[in-house]
């Protein structure tokens, strides 16, 4: 699999990623152990997780499978921190709480350092400069070799990422940003993208299938083994079952048609392509699903089935996301 470096640093990263989101809950050892042998076997080196996931039984199970089945010099850990089970205060990205949280990922995971560290969400009630920080203490004390932000839009990025560059002291330059993003979800080409492309930010987007929906499984009916149909990631899927969903979903079909691929090809293709990503993270059932999204490695798109994409799913930007001086 083709490796490419992560923003403007000098850390390679397989161009797809292996998420772990369900590991744990829907996913158990022994489908997570095939999914991460058949990942690592097709040159796949980043593998995404976070704390929350599973309540940590996802960071688990990545680090039992790493003792035995994966060498961890091979693969590029990437996990997260911020998140908290708190009604009043979903986030929490203090300094006490992050390093406590990262010293709690480590011994999950079995290994003394993880190779990209993320604060999961921007913490409004605590002061930028000290979750800031602790992605300082991390990479000086060798805990994270790298660091990087999750769920940030475009202004607490920028203010991020230029705060790492202009401090004064040693600091850690954000290598990476992850969110959503798809050819059913392009919010972060508004002002997320741009200020990641102009500061050396690398884009690792999650949910690079529209949630499952770009796979055009969810076309006719609700698969009864899909997450469309699980009581707790129903909710999650929903949002993209509406009808602007579905015209996008029959473009990328016809697209697939004409390529004599899948709808899952085409839809991954096009984000793992995008200016600016580094890596989508792809999450998946079994190893079956996941062969299926590997396999999009021998794909490129031709330029005219891009433009046919992105006109049929094009966001609609308006002032002053862009040219003004064209209202």
């Amino acid at each position: 699999m083709e490796q490419r470096h992560l923003g403007r640093t000098g850390l390679r990263v397989s161009r797809i990623g292996l998420g772990t989101l369900t590991w744990g809950r829907d996913v158990d050892e022994h489908d997570a152990a095939d999914m991460l042998k058949t990942f690592w076997e097709a040159g796949g080196t980043l593998v995404d997780t976070a704390d929350v996931y599973g309540d940590g039984e996802a960071e688990y199970l990545l680090g039992q499978l790493m003792e035995g089945l994966v060498p961890r010099r091979d693969l590029v850990i990437s996990t997260k921190a911020g998140s908290v089970p708190d009604p009043d205060r979903r986030f929490d990205g203090s300094r006490g709480h992050l390093l406590a949280a990262l010293d709690a990922s480590l011994a999950r995971l079995g290994t003394d350092h993880v190779d990209v560290w993320h604060v999961h969400a921007y913490d409004p009630d605590t002061p930028l400069e000290e979750t800031l920080h602790a992605l300082d203490l991390a990479v000086s004390s060798g805990r994270a070799r790298y660091a990087g932000v999750s769920n940030f839009c475009g202004w607490q990025l920028a203010k991020a990422a230029t705060w790492q560059l202009a401090a004064p002291g040693p600091r850690t330059r954000l290598a990476s940003t992850q969110l959503e993003y798809s050819l059913l979800q392009r919010g972060v080409e508004r002002e997320v993208l741009p200020a990641a492309l102009d500061l050396g930010i690398g884009l690792l987007p999650s949910s690079p299938l529209g949630r499952g929906v770009l796979t055009a499984k969810y076309r006719n009916a609700t698969p009864p083994d899909s997450r469309g149909a699980s009581e707790h990631l129903a909710p999650f899927v929903a949002p993209y079952l509406d009808d602007t969903a579905t015209r996008i979903v029959d473009a990328v079909q016809t697209a697939a048609d004409g390529l004599a691929v899948t709808p899952l090809q085409v839809a991954l293709a096009w984000v793992r392509d995008r200016p600016g990503v580094a890596a989508p993270i792809v999450g998946a059932r079994n190893a079956q699903q996941l062969t299926a999204a590997l396999s999009v490695e021998a794909l490129t798109l031709p330029d005219e089935i891009c433009r046919a994409l992105d006109d049929v799913s094009a966001p609609v930007h308006r002032y002053p996301d862009h040219d003004w001086s064209t209202l």
